[in-house]
């Protein structure tokens, strides 16, 4: 049986379980508004799991390729939470030193998808490393509601100190060339330009679908940006010509695309939000950009 995709499901649904995903209302609330969407025996509580993530079936680079060379660090974050775990991928053959991807991931903490994506830079060349943020709570718990339960209980000034404990690791590790970029999914797309704020030093950043600063703080950015955007996504992109014009203003070197037809999480292959082609080719220009920016 084939996977179902966005065409499958009628657009209010889509921005229904988008709202449910990110907090705009609980469990109970999109099944009793689903509930409507439910026909030909479906029940609201198939459609939940029909838009959720199966991990299994995405999984791109499996845990064990002998390709790759994968383990779990712990990471001092004196500033943030203080201690906090991420995964590591690089090429098993690895000679010479690399450039570093920092990868953030969405509202739910380092899932396997993540993981996965991990893997795939580490594929192309990259050391690869994906914090996760909900370290502090214990960590991602398995389960995509628990996580998303416990991403508002953290604290996003500790946290973005976590990520920047990261990028410092990353680009001090005896195999990183020193250059290193960030790429990052809806919180972690928003997360990736809070880092291009941030970090002075970044060679590149690649959010997807993230929140965007404040104007005011487009004058820091130093890396050059490549963002990309859903279509059907007013949530993230109506700050967008704001954020545009203050990046303009302050001649930050940007690229942004907007991909007709997808929705919010079009990258993401666990659920039917994905939009293969989309996907590909956003995936092709975040290759491109990071080989462009961070290889000398």
């Amino acid at each position: 049986m084939p996977r179902p995709t966005a065409q499958d499901f009628d657009q209010e649904l889509l921005i229904l379980f988008d709202a449910y995903v990110h907090g705009g209302i609980d469990r109970r609330g999109f099944l009793e508004r689903a509930q409507k969407f439910a026909v030909g025996g479906m029940t609201a509580g198939m459609l939940l799991t029909a838009l959720s993530p199966d991990f299994a079936a995405a999984q791109q680079v499996p845990k064990d390729d002998k390709r790759l060379k994968t383990e779990t660090l712990e990471f001092a974050s004196p500033n943030g939470y203080g201690t906090v775990r991420g995964y590591l991928a690089k090429p098993a053959n690895a000679t010479g030193k690399l450039p570093g991807v920092l990868v953030v991931h969405e509202n739910r903490g380092l899932n396997p998808h993540i993981e996965d994506i991990t893997r795939r830079l580490a594929l192309e060349n990259f050391i690869a490393f994906a914090p996760d943020a909900l370290t502090p709570l214990g960590g991602y718990p398995g389960d995509e509601d628990k996580a998303r339960e416990l991403f508002p209980k953290l604290d996003q000034s500790k946290t973005i100190e976590d990520f920047v404990a990261a990028a410092s690791l990353l680009k001090n590790r005896p195999d990183c060339s020193g250059k290193y970029g960030v790429v990052g999914f809806c919180y972690g797309g928003g997360m990736s330009h809070n880092l291009s704020v941030r970090l002075p030093d970044l060679g590149a950043a690649v959010p997807f679908y993230g929140n965007h600063p404040k104007p005011e703080d487009a004058a820091r950015v130093k890396a050059p940006l490549l963002i990309h955007f859903a279509a059907v996504d007013e949530r993230i992109n109506a700050a967008w010509p704001t954020y545009e014009a203050a990046l303009k203003a302050a001649a930050v070197r940007y690229t942004a695309h907007q991909y007709p037809g997808t929705q919010h999480g079009f990258n993401n292959d666990t659920t039917p939000r994905y939009d293969a082609a989309a996907a590909k080719l956003a995936w092709d220009r975040t290759l491109a950009f990071f080989n462009q920016n961070l290889r000398t």
